[in-house]
């Protein structure tokens, strides 16, 4: 499944799913352009890891949220590692609580990263993908999109959203060679899942026919197919890695 000096960028992959991707990539050939929104610190050390891989990767500080700097880091990107190949759609946040204490910024600010970021980023990279008529987009959805969850009206619209988006865009593009697919991830271990309640993990973990969570690295093997040659005659697909959450 070689993607040897593909260009990869990935969206939120200082840490956590989106970290694991890039090495991931990277292990298999790519060059990786990624963003992060704060923690240098991270950005460099992945930097780092992925040079010692013997590829090419780039750290830019972007918010998702913010169309204009998303423009201007695909291009950086372009003319930085010379082309474009495979978007990935990572960045997200998660702000749960019961709908009637849901402020509207919390609304609006998980809506804007999770599903406004995957227009961004997407939007910005099409017009290249199409002119050379060739190229793969992997959004990271989420079993909340799937299956909603309680506490999570915001989330789990957002990456219903991003399914939706996904499925859509695949039909639009395929004609070019573009393919478009979506992973709905379910309880991975991250940071994000470590600030959720005790109570909830016990709860969702006792749903879990697998009885764990998932592992980035997990995800990252699904993505790295997905990108390959090996899934070259799939798109608008959603594959579903939630230790079987979902199905229970």
């Amino acid at each position: 499944m070689t993607l040897k000096d593909k260009i990869a960028i990935i969206s939120g992959a200082s840490r956590g799913i989106g970290r694991a991707i890039a090495l991931e990539l990277a292990k298999e050939g790519c060059h990786i352009s990624f963003s992060y929104r704060s923690n240098v610190t991270e950005a460099k050390k992945l930097e780092e890891e992925i040079a010692k891989l013997g590829r090419k990767a780039k750290a830019y500080c972007v918010d998702i949220k913010d169309y204009e700097r998303v423009i201007e880091w695909v291009k950086q990107t372009k003319e930085y590692f010379q082309g474009l190949d495979i978007v990935i759609n990572n960045a997200g946040i998660i702000k749960d609580k019961a709908l009637m204490g849901m402020e509207k910024a919390d609304w609006q600010e998980v809506i804007e990263t999770n599903l406004t970021g995957t227009y961004n980023l997407s939007h910005a990279a099409i017009i290249g993908l199409l002119k050379q008529k060739s190229g793969s987009i992997i959004n990271i959805s989420s079993v909340s999109g799937v299956i909603g969850l309680p506490r999570q009206t915001n989330y789990s619209a957002s990456k219903a959203g991003v399914i939706g988006f996904t499925k859509a865009l695949a039909k639009e593009v395929a004609p070019y060679n573009i393919r478009v697919n979506a992973i709905a991830a379910g309880f991975i271990e991250t940071d994000m899942t470590k600030d959720l309640k005790e109570t909830l993990k016990t709860k969702m973990l006792a749903q879990i026919p697998l009885a764990r969570f998932g592992k980035a690295e997990e995800v990252a093997h699904a993505v790295k197919f997905l990108a390959s040659e090996a899934a070259n005659y799939i798109t608008g697909e959603v594959i579903v890695i939630d230790g079987g959450l979902s199905m229970a």
